[in-house]
């Protein structure tokens, strides 16, 4: 039977959505996801890195105090850990086999053999993110991502860190297969036999979803349809508007269509966190100091003063910046090797405030 939905009904349901989404926001923020503080990507793709624990200093010397890691990489959880960082640990796609058929006990062992069961750094871990863009350019690990991550949330709760440490799985923003406006996201219906049961874990678990958001590379393979001011979030008017919400930012625009996909799914209630986002500094015209000053200094801002977005206002979204360094071992685009805030002197690469 067609049924449909008055205007009022459907503001109630969206307020109803709001509520459920800052609810979490609180509930991670007392499992230690504070989005009020910018994260920033550890990347070490690189031959001129600085040592581990000077890494550590300057992400304090900046009031930064969370970090994602793209693997337990056992020569930074340490000194990272001492050095009073909260850590998002990236497990690599090439675990996901293993982990995912060798249950509770296997996950256990995995992370007991990666330091990330006990000790200084079990007590600073938040996020495992398990895989990273695997729906995106990994599909031959799609079936076993879900298992992968019901076995290490099992083995976290048989430590007692399952109330800590949320597991979750980065994800492209090609996971939406509609995003414009951004109240018609939806996610790809090909993919839904692994997302229908990851949005579940998530529901039950309080973790959030992840989502790598870039509005540069939306700028640069799209510039007619993404201008560059929209794609900084500095448009001076709204560029889409989308009933009575309106976006002068595509970050925003991004995330709500996540937002919006998830409602459509029944899973309004389960947070965003945007676990990478950045600009370069070099490698395309468009990638130039003063535009990562622009866009990273907003994101910080925005972190820091806990704003949400036009659907989800009363959310803050949790934000890891990337990169910490330039990464010169990175492959594609000239772009890809620029992310860097600082030098490797420890020097900002462009004034930006982290407070």
């Amino acid at each position: 039977m067609a049924t449909s939905i008055t205007a009022a009904a459907a503001a109630s349901l969206r307020s109803g959505y709001v509520l459920l989404a800052a609810l979490a926001a609180l509930l991670a923020v007392a499992a230690g996801g504070d989005p009020g503080k910018i994260g920033v990507c550890y990347g070490r793709v690189g031959g001129n890195l600085p040592a581990p624990e000077a890494a550590a200093a300057l992400l304090r010397s900046n009031g930064i105090t969370k970090a994602r890691l793209f693997l337990p990489d056992q020569a930074v959880l340490p000194a990272f850990a001492a050095a009073g960082i909260d850590l998002t640990v990236g497990v690599p796609n090439e675990n996901l086999t293993f982990l995912s058929a060798a249950g509770p006990e296997g996950a256990l062992q995995w992370l007991r053999s990666n330091g990330l069961a006990s000790g200084p750094v079990a007590g600073r871990l938040r996020y495992l993110a398990v895989g990273n863009e695997v729906l995106y350019n990994n599909q031959f690990y799609a079936p076993h991502l879900v298992p992968a991550m019901r076995n290490l949330h099992a083995a976290l709760a048989s430590l007692g860190l399952d109330g800590a440490v949320k597991v979750s799985s980065a994800h492209a923003s090609s996971v939406l297969a509609s995003s414009y406006p951004p109240s018609a996201g939806a996610f790809d219906a090909a993919q839904m036999d692994v997302l229908r049961p990851m949005l579940r874990l998530l529901a039950d678990t309080g973790a959030p979803f992840m989502l790598n958001a870039y509005p540069f590379i939306s700028h640069v393979g799209d510039p007619a349809n993404v201008p560059l001011a929209y794609a900084l979030g500095a448009s001076d008017e709204p560029v889409v508007r989308d009933g009575a919400l309106a976006y002068a930012g595509l970050f925003d625009a991004t995330v709500d269509a996540v937002v919006a996909a998830l409602e459509r799914e029944g899973f309004g209630g389960v947070p965003v966190a945007v676990t990478e986002t950045g600009w370069p500094t070099a490698g395309h015209p468009a990638a130039t100091p003063e535009n990562a000053a622009a866009y990273n200094g907003r994101m910080a801002e925005r972190a820091a003063r806990g704003a949400g977005t036009p659907r989800r206002p009363g959310a803050p979204v949790e934000v890891f910046l990337f990169d910490l360094y330039d990464e010169d071992g990175k492959t594609g685009a000239e772009f890809e090797r620029h992310f860097g805030i600082f030098r490797a002197d420890g020097v900002k690469a462009y004034n930006i405030n982290f407070a």
